[in-house]
Order: structure tokens, then C-alpha cells, then sequence
């Protein structure tokens, strides 16, 4: 089995860091729903502005509020207004890593939905895999590296 990426909010804005709280991460629940993020599952957070990789659990704000609220020791880690990507993951067998569509949500500077998209595996005829960026549309975004192996 190997751990893959199920889902994503990349570039999501740090609304608060609440220190005082016992711990998690805060999140609107449309977001996590959209990108497949279950309350209680454990995240990976990536600070973009820092270079801080921590991993802490997720529990739902309020609807609707676009928050991302660091809480507990994680708040040492984020300050309001940086950028992170919160990813979840999943174990499978590679033989099901083509069935694996993880949704990528990216977002503006209001914490607005600005993309969704997914993640593609595919193997080509010569047994080498393929990646691919898709919009909503299931149509392929041009990626800067195609990822290719056995």
C-alpha cells in the first residue's frame, strides 16, 4: 500500500492562529467538502510563506465563514494572512492509484474558491505512468513535468 494524496486546499489564506485553543486545524466545512476532507482527519499543513510542515487534525468552523484557523501548537506555526496547502491522503494498492481523482481547490486572497480541479494517474500504452492537472471540466491543464514510471 502507499500513501497518496485524496484531496487539497492549496494556497488557502490563515484567518487566525489561536494559541489558547487545545489543538487542530478550523475549517469551513464547504471547503472540506469539496475537497474531501473529513472533520477529525488528519492533514499535512505546508506553510508557504515559512517553509512550517506540521500535521494536526481537522475539526468544522462555520459554514460558509472561509476560515482556516490554526489552533493550539500548530498556531506557533502560522500567522494571519500566510498561505498554506492543507493536504489529506489515503492508502491504496498502486494498482488502484488510476482510480484516484484527488480534488484540488485553489483559492484567492478572500479565501474564495478561484479552482477546482483534480489530480489524474493514467498508465500510456508503453506502461509508464501519466499525470494530469484537470479542471472541473475533466479537461487537461497543461503541468510544466509529466511524472512517468513502472
Amino acid at each position: 500500500m502507499r500513501k497518496l494524496v485524496a484531496g487539497k486546499l492549496h494556497g488557502i489564506y490563515v484567518t487566525e492562529a489561536n494559541l489558547s485553543y487545545h489543538g487542530s486545524i478550523t475549517l469551513d466545512p464547504d471547503h472540506c467538502e469539496q475537497a474531501g476532507i473529513l472533520p477529525m482527519e488528519f492533514v499535512e499543513i505546508w506553510n508557504k510563506n515559512s517553509g512550517a510542515r506540521i500535521s494536526t487534525y481537522v475539526i468544522l468552523g462555520e459554514r460558509g465563514s472561509r476560515c482556516c484557523i490554526l489552533n493550539g501548537a500548530a498556531a506557533r506555526t502560522c500567522q494571519p494572512g500566510d498561505q498554506v496547502i492543507i493536504c489529506n491522503s489515503v492508502y491504496l494498492h498502486e494498482s488502484q492509484l488510476s482510480s484516484l481523482k484527488p480534488k484540488v481547490l485553489t483559492f484567492d486572497e478572500n479565501n474564495h474558491i478561484r479552482d477546482r480541479l483534480s489530480y489524474s494517474v493514467n498508465i500510456d500504452a508503453a506502461g509508464r505512468y501519466t499525470f494530469d492537472i484537470l479542471d472541473e471540466q475533466d479537461t487537461a491543464l497543461p503541468i510544466p513535468l509529466m511524472v512517468s514510471g513502472t
